[in-house]
């Protein structure tokens, strides 16, 4: 009876085995894999706001009577900044200006004398051109640059001119957040000369001249 009964079970083990495998395979079913979506990249589009601070250092020389002198001149600036950028593929471009308070200033002996000058502000008026690559914006800049140069001569007198002259640079720009960007850049500023004349004591032309090198750092806010 024993041996029957395995028999039975194995038989039954066999028949079943042998039918499953005749049974139709169940199709396979494949999920989808979800659309793939780039990030968005930052856009550069807009106007903004801003705060600036930095160093100017040059040079300045007077030409003329009472004597002539080449000096070194540094110092200080801080002041607001406007701009609007407006960006075409990867390409901005952006129209920007902005005027600071400046201290930048030196002096040196002009023959018996002693000869001064100094800058109390100092704007621009600028181009640029940048390639975007996402928070990344390093430009160029261009344009024209403007603020006073005062001329004096120590005990005899001085004058002042608002000159307008041009600038170029550079810079990059980094988007921190969607309405917050800063930026480092650098400027050469010529604001060409003027003449002091008989108010620097001397017998014109008394030709003063100013030239800066701009380093500064801007924090900005788009709209």
């Amino acid at each position: 009876m024993k041996r029957l009964f395995f028999a039975g079970v194995a038989l039954a083990i066999l028949s079943g085995t042998a039918f499953a495998a005749d049974l139709p395979q169940r199709p396979q079913v494949y999920t989808k894999a979800p659309a793939y979506v780039a990030p968005i990249a930052y856009n550069w589009t807009g106007f903004y706001l801003g705060i600036n601070g930095g160093y100017g250092f040059g040079n300045s020389s007077f030409s003329g009577a009472p004597g002539t002198g080449n000096f070194d001149v540094n110092g200080g600036m801080v002041g607001g900044t406007l701009g609007y950028n407006w960006q075409a593929g990867q390409m901005v471009y952006g129209l920007e200006t902005d005027i600071d308070w400046s201290n930048i200033r030196g002096s040196a002996a002009c023959g018996a004398f002693s000869c001064e000058t100094r800058n109390n502000y100092l704007g621009t008026a600028r181009g640029r051109i940048g390639y975007a690559a996402d928070r990344w914006l390093p430009y160029i800049t261009g344009g024209l640059a403007y603020g006073d140069v005062e001329a004096r001569v120590p005990g005899i007198g001085s004058a002042s001119d608002t000159r307008v002259g041009w600038t170029v640079g550079g810079g990059l720009e980094y988007a921190l957040a969607q309405n917050w960007t800063v930026k480092a850049e650098y400027l050469y500023v010529d604001l060409g000369k003027f003449d002091c004349g008989a108010a620097c004591g001397g017998t014109p032309p008394d030709n003063v001249d100013f030239r800066s090198h701009v380093v500064r750092a801007g924090l900005n806010y788009k709209f």
